[in-house]
């Protein structure tokens, strides 16, 4: 098993998931719940879950497309999201 990759993952998955949409629908379900442990086992669940489909479609992938493809690809997505976030929205632009 590779203790590396595992640290590595978790670490990776750890700090991205900190104080995104899905923490922050676990706050506020939990803060309206009697049941905070059921909160803690949906979450839970529903992130191994995503996880999973993450690494299936990911293997997928490798197995069809050169991972220098892939990182390109990946490159240019995060790009384009950044820049979008970065400007201010377009479509309002005339309203303001």
């Amino acid at each position: 098993m590779d203790w590396h990759l595992i640290g590595l993952s978790f670490v990776t998955v750890f700090i991205s998931e900190l104080g995104d949409k899905s923490q922050l629908a676990a706050i506020a379900l939990s803060g309206g719940s009697k049941s905070p442990q059921a909160v803690f086992l949906g979450a839970t669940a529903a992130l191994l879950l995503a996880s999973f489909l993450g690494v299936i479609v990911g293997e997928g992938t490798a197995y069809f497309l050169p991972e220098q493809l892939i990182k390109i690809a990946a490159a240019i997505g995060f790009a384009a999201l950044g820049i979008r976030l970065l400007l201010p929205n377009l479509n309002n632009a005339e309203d303001v």
